[in-house]
């Protein structure tokens, strides 16, 4: 089972990447697209050319491409970058970090059945709470880079995903209905360390834009 991972560098692109692995595929590229479109209805977009540097310390191919991120147009650059991935590296199946999005992942089927691929999505439907838990036992180091929901704040950017973040966002949950692993929107993450990295990353610069209650943290990292 050869795999290419659709990977943006949060936590859902590499937990479903660490957890295919585990089930016995092999991980043989990573896919990311870089979308000029901040708000695109398909792409993580924060810090996303930050995924060269998981690359290398997962030591697995990144193969990229850019797209202006217009809605549905975006998906036709996803299909051309699958099927380079398919072609290069012999591929039989796509893996995704889609946990709830019904748009994303019935696109991605699209693209698949089209390709005549296999689509993996290990996290589909998975309880939120079991998910945040289970990165954290496997050691999963996560930042979170952007928010954009009521009551979250640039006072959120840089911090962990730890115990302590899980029940505060427990308590947001009941009183704001912020979804508990950000799968609304409401906050973007991205992965320093986990399992499949060789050494864990460190970032080095940070820029910090936004206000009210949409703030977003461009790093920089090695």
């Amino acid at each position: 089972m050869k795999a290419a991972v659709l990977f943006s560098g949060g936590k859902d692109s590499v937990y479903s990447a660490y957890l295919a692995k585990k089930l016995g595929y092999e991980l043989t590229c990573l896919i990311s697209i870089f979308s000029k479109n901040k708000d695109s209805y398909m792409f993580h977009t924060p810090s996303v050319k930050q995924v060269k540097e998981q690359a290398k310390v997962m030591e697995i191919p990144l193969i990229i491409k850019t797209t202006r991120g217009e809605k549905e147009n975006e998906l036709k650059d996803l299909e051309k970058i699958i099927s380079k991935a398919k072609k290069k590296f012999g591929i039989d199946t796509i893996v995704t970090g889609a946990i709830e999005s019904v748009y994303q992942v019935s696109r991605i089927q699209k693209i698949c059945d089209k390709l005549k691929l296999k689509c993996f999505n290990p996290l589909w439907k998975k309880h939120e709470l079991e998910y945040l838990n289970e990165l954290i036992k496997n050691k999963f180091k996560i930042l979170i880079i952007a928010v954009a929901a009521y009551p979250l704040d640039k006072s959120w950017l840089g911090r962990e995903i730890n115990k302590e973040f899980i029940q505060e966002v427990k308590k947001l949950n009941k009183k704001y209905k912020i979804h508990v692993a950000g799968e609304g929107g409401e906050f973007e993450t991205f992965v320093l360390n986990c399992p499949l990295f060789k050494k864990s990353l460190k970032v080095i610069d940070k820029k910090i834009f936004g206000e009210k209650n949409s703030w977003r943290m461009e790093i920089k990292v090695n």
